[in-house]
């Protein structure tokens, strides 16, 4: 199948009808016996066997190369059991090397998140308004083909909710893998999108607003949104296996290779090595399910923001099911979706063309997951095995979730 630009959304438009069931069912691998506790895991904190199963059905049924999760439950009892790890298939191909939960890859659009959070503290520090126009901030930048950067605020950026096009839908990107050695610059891509169509849909996810968002973090602070996000959250947070790859093709330090199937029944190939500057910060950094678990946790436990923005953050619309998945509410850079046990899971997904998925969220009580994929799902059934394992490792074993109603500001159209 050619890489198709959809591949860079948090969910694939392949999948949308089939991701219902399991947003709010049960998990579909056939029973199998449960396996051992891994080594270092004590049998009183329970063998994961669901979640197991679930990793094993995305590499054996769904020929994922390799698949990865860490669970983190601060309410655990046995302070043994608060982190767990579990991995299946191969981090490369070539050499057999097994997947794990500590190698790098490349986060994709959970960069949204580190993005809106760095916007929302300018907003907090009212060096920036959210409800103030983006022709505010970048005069003339979007003024064409009927788009008016006048009549789009920054809160629309971040929630999607622009009415603008994704620059990543232009007929020019239809074959990704082409242009993988090739350098974007935030401008250029801005003026791509405004050449399309408009999207005709209150909720358009589109990584152009955040390509907009941050050209005005760097107009408001005179620093590039790269070195702001540094300096504001991944620095504080000792995140030090996330980083920006500017430019660099490679994929520093330890890492899972990724793959892709260029074309229609082709042969997988390996795509790692991307520039990807063609996402900037709607989707370039590189990180590890660690450093995204402490990211989300420190954000979503009030350690980035003052109480106010983190409202604001997680006041939420209708997503479209056909650009994310069935059941899917979208806020100022957060995703929250329904769990099975009750509740919402809070965070955010990315995927690039090169086959990195990456995956952060925390559900109701503390306990988080942070998934790392090395191949993208091309199946309505290998999607909703995705998110079996997401249902699994946040409701497995939690029989007691505080159903919480999920917090508003209007609907999709």
């Amino acid at each position: 199948m050619a890489t198709p630009l959809s591949t860079f959304m948090p969910g694939r438009r392949a999948a949308v009808a089939a991701l219902l069931a399991a947003l709010v069912g049960t998990v579909a691998p056939a029973a199998a016996a449960q396996p051992p506790p891994a080594a270092g895991q004590r049998a009183g904190c329970g063998g994961h066997g669901e979640l197991r199963r679930a990793l094993r059905v995305l590499t054996d049924r769904d020929g994922i190369a390799g698949a990865a999760v860490q669970v983190t439950d601060p309410a655990a009892a046995d302070p043994s059991c608060v982190r767990f790890t579990a991995a299946e298939g191969a981090a490369d191909l070539r050499t057999g090397r097994p997947m794990n939960a500590t190698d790098r890859l490349r986060a994709g659009s959970v960069t949204k998140t580190f993005t809106a959070t760095v916007v929302l503290q300018l907003a907090a520090e009212r060096r920036l308004s959210l409800d103030a126009s983006v022709d505010h901030y970048l005069p003339g930048l979007i003024r064409e083909n009927g788009y008016d950067g006048r009549r789009i605020t920054v809160r629309q950026l971040l929630r999607h909710t622009s009415g603008l096009p994704d620059y990543l839908d232009a007929p020019e990107f239809e074959h990704l893998d082409r242009l993988r050695d090739r350098h974007f610059e935030p401008r250029e891509l801005v003026a791509r999108a405004l050449r399309l169509p408009h999207p005709g849909t209150r909720w358009y996810y589109a990584t152009t607003n955040y390509q907009v968002a941050g050209l005005i973090i760097r107009k408001v602070t005179g620093h590039s949104p790269e070195s702001e996000i540094t300096r504001r959250v991944i620095r504080p947070l000792g995140l030090r296996d996330t980083y920006w790859p500017g430019d660099d093709y490679r994929v520093h330090g330890p890492h899972s290779h990724s793959y892709f199937t260029p074309e229609e029944g082709g042969t997988r190939v390996d795509g790692t090595d991307w520039n990807m500057t063609f996402a900037g910060v709607g989707g370039a950094l590189v990180s590890t399910p660690a450093d995204l678990t402490r990211f989300t946790t420190a954000l979503l436990g009030g350690r980035l923001l003052p109480a106010a923005q983190l409202a604001q953050m997680r006041r939420t619309v209708a997503a479209d099911p056909d650009r994310l998945w069935p059941g899917a509410r979208y806020g100022l850079g957060l995703i929250s979706t329904p769990l099975r046990c009750g509740g919402l899971w809070w965070g955010h997904a990315g995927t690039v063309p090169g086959g990195h998925r990456a995956l952060t969220a925390v559900g109701p009580g503390g306990r988080s997951v942070a998934v790392a994929l090395n191949q993208v799902p091309d199946s309505f059934e290998a999607e909703q095995h995705f998110q079996d394992v997401v249902q699994a490792a946040l409701c497995e074993d939690h029989h007691t979730g505080t159903r919480t109603a999920p917090t508003t500001e209007g609907t999709t159209s």
